[in-house]
């Protein structure tokens, strides 16, 4: 059986006039004295539905409010335990970006001295290039050597006595020009390797001036190293150098580059004659000075003596006076 639920304003006809006429359903249960439990039921359940719903309402509202709070008070609450660390990660920043603005600064500084330094290393290339031009144009007069061109590694000419044909002898030297203010260990390390990039046994290291050299190098201008002789001299000594080992490279021709190896006196006796020339010619340019000295001292009192001579007063004689010279016994 299925029940129709039926609505309070729901016309039906009317039992009393016959179903002449239409009555709602409420208007009947009002006349014989009966509650409609059903709409009683249904205004109840909307009313507990209603109450319901606004407790809900109130509920959650209040479950947001308290969620609102609680997120607001962790929020704080994790705020100030992060100040600290907001704070100095703000410092770090400013200290990070200060660092990198002298960074930049000294980038700067560090690009302006870099084209600083490459304007002088350019300078101390053409120096070094006009002296090495200058050596070799010099050198090319010397009576019986022979220079090659420039060469491009390993040295900067490579220098021999030639025959009476012209070509160059052995043994042929790898001669390397300095022109700095001191001639350090790394050349004469670089100058024993290209001697054995050119397989020469002997190289030498020509300075511009002789207080380019170290001392220990005016001390021991002769010498072995890594079974290669190297000489350490300057433009003016150079000559007078080759002339003093010309002997020397002959026995090496003949009897192959060992052959001071095997002469151990020889090679310190080299050395020492060295040492004592160039103390010869220090003494010889001292004695120089001092003839140039006393020459100037001479040619300055003659000038002074001559014009003492010239300024005297005549003394008058008896001639001048009596007309007739009379002796000074008369």
């Amino acid at each position: 059986m299925t029940l129709r639920s039926s609505s309070p304003t729901e016309r039906i006809e009317c039992p009393l006039c016959c179903g002449t006429g239409e009555i709602t359903r409420a208007e009947i249960l009002d006349r014989l004295g009966v509650k409609d439990f059903a709409r009683v039921a249904q205004l109840s359940a909307e009313e507990a539905f209603r109450l319901l719903q606004s407790k809900h309402d109130r509920e959650h509202q209040t479950a947001w409010s308290r969620f609102e709070i609680e997120l607001a008070k962790r929020t704080a609450e994790i705020r100030e335990r992060h100040k600290d660390e907001l704070r100095s990660a703000q410092s770090d920043r400013n200290d990070l970006t200060r660092r990198v603005e002298n960074c930049l600064r000294e980038v700067a500084q560090l690009r302006e001295r870099n084209q600083q330094l490459e304007a002088e290393m350019s300078k101390v290339a053409r120096v070094g290039k006009r002296e090495e031009l200058d050596f070799a144009d010099e050198a090319r007069s010397w009576a019986g050597i022979c220079v090659s061109e420039k060469l491009p590694k390993n040295g900067d000419f490579i220098l021999a006595y030639r025959d009476p044909g012209g070509a160059p002898l052995e043994p042929r030297i790898v001669v390397d020009n300095k022109d700095k203010a001191t001639v350090g260990e790394g050349d004469i390390r670089k100058l024993i390797r290209d001697a054995k990039e050119r397989r020469s046994p002997v190289g030498i290291i020509v300075a511009r001036d002789e207080s380019q050299l170290r001392q220990h190098d005016r001390e021991r201008r002769w010498g072995q190293e890594e079974s290669v002789w190297i000489l350490r001299t300057t433009r003016a000594w150079l000559p007078r150098d080759l002339e003093v080992l010309k002997p020397v490279f002959e026995r090496m021709r003949t009897e192959g580059a060992n052959f001071l190896q095997k002469n151990a006196a020889l090679a310190e006796e080299v050395q020492r004659t060295f040492v004592e020339l160039d103390e010869v010619e220090k003494e010889l340019k001292r004695a120089a000075k001092a003839i140039d000295t006393v020459s100037a001292l001479t040619v300055k009192y003659r000038a002074r003596l001559q014009a003492l001579c010239d300024t005297a007063v005549k003394q008058p004689t008896s001639c001048d006076v009596g007309g007739v010279c009379q002796t000074a016994g008369a």
